[in-house]
């Protein structure tokens, strides 16, 4: 199918990228001063220094649009609106008072873009976890009063895990006003990304996935699913690796709790599996593959799984033409593209 086609469904992407000129520059400021201590930062953003390349240009100016450029980028791809997502890491590189201010200004700007285009754009709400009873109280307001859709979290806060119970106050707030929590990759911690960095796997090619894995993985044995059983997760890149060890996960986590090996390991109400089927979605965000995608339809329930592109890091027309070939039926495609991100966002 052409990407201009006439076709039965919305292209819907779930996973495009956005910042504001704001936080940008707080970055650019990090780079000059080599003031934070993390390494991935350095690694995932080293490209907007000095000795900027076309690559590094083009996406410092397209990250940033959110007018016409961008709307031109979707009507050339054939993409009918995008779910906007803060880019990693956010803000929760910052102290908690910088990032909580920062974190108010970006939503107010977002929900500014929705409001000047209400059919192409959508968004998720930035929050700052690093002070979570604040967080809470800016998803409460970016919901009831911004009409966002949901929060990302850039996955971990400067080294720690959001199933620390005492972040837990930013799920409460998720599950009371029934919307997901997306849990964007951001690189490796300071506290595991060495033997990822000499090789360059630090962010998407491997370490981004090793790195969310991980976070979700934490989530499901901390027990916040049995805490919170409504809250909704979405991972991108189709679950970040974990569809396909579902099974192992399962027996070694029996195992482990027979064992009673660990204070932080106890008994579920339920199989690791089952959340991540039942608490989990995912995006195929930057995975245009046809054997994974429909290996996690099938595994995980047409329900579950929803288009995204990852605009504009993976802004490849071919692709959309790649994911509008799958062989689903008609009501599976529109489930994919469009019906699925209606009904878990509320578009």
């Amino acid at each position: 199918m052409s990407i201009t086609a006439p076709r039965a469904y919305k292209r819907i992407a779930t996973e495009e990228a956005w910042a504001t000129p704001e936080l940008i520059q707080h970055y650019v400021r990090i780079l000059d001063t080599g003031s934070l201590n993390d390494p991935g930062f350095y690694s995932l953003w080293g490209f907007f220094g000095k000795s900027q390349t076309p690559r590094a240009l083009d996406l410092f100016n397209r990250i940033q649009d959110m007018g016409e450029r961008r709307l031109a980028d979707m009507d050339d791809t054939g993409i009918d609106m995008q779910l906007l997502l803060l880019t990693a890491p956010g803000v929760q590189i910052f102290d908690a008072a910088t990032a909580t201010a920062l974190a108010t200004s970006t939503n107010d700007q977002l929900a500014e873009a929705i409001r000047r285009h209400p059919t192409r754009f959508a968004g998720l709400a930035a929050v700052a976890p690093q002070a979570p009873q604040a967080a809470a109280k800016e998803l409460e307001r970016s919901v009831n009063r911004l009409g966002l859709k949901g929060v990302v979290i850039n996955s971990h806060i400067q080294g720690e895990y959001l199933d620390d119970e005492k972040f837990w106050d930013i799920f409460a707030a998720a599950e009371a006003l029934d919307v997901p929590v997306y849990i964007h990759p951001n690189t490796p911690s300071p506290q595991m990304i060495q033997p990822f960095l000499s090789r360059c796997l630090d962010a998407a090619i491997y370490g981004f996935a090793a790195e969310t894995g991980l976070h979700a993985l934490r989530l499901i044995l901390s027990g916040v699913f049995d805490r919170f059983p409504k809250l909704r997760i979405v991972l991108g890149h189709l679950g970040e690796g974990l569809p396909y060890w579902l099974y192992r996960i399962d027996f070694m986590h029996a195992g482990i709790v027979r064992s009673n090996r660990s204070e932080g390991v106890k008994p579920l109400k339920k199989k690791p599996s089952d959340y991540l089927r039942e608490n989990f979605y995912y995006t195929n965000s930057g995975m245009a593959w046809e054997p994974p995608v429909s290996y996690v339809q099938k595994l995980m329930g047409h329900d579950r799984v929803m288009y995204a592109m990852d605009y504009p890091y993976q802004y490849v027309a071919e692709e959309v033409t790649a994911m509008d070939n799958l062989p689903l039926s008609d009501e599976h495609k529109k489930m994919f593209f469009q019906t699925n991100a209606e009904a878990l966002f509320k578009l």
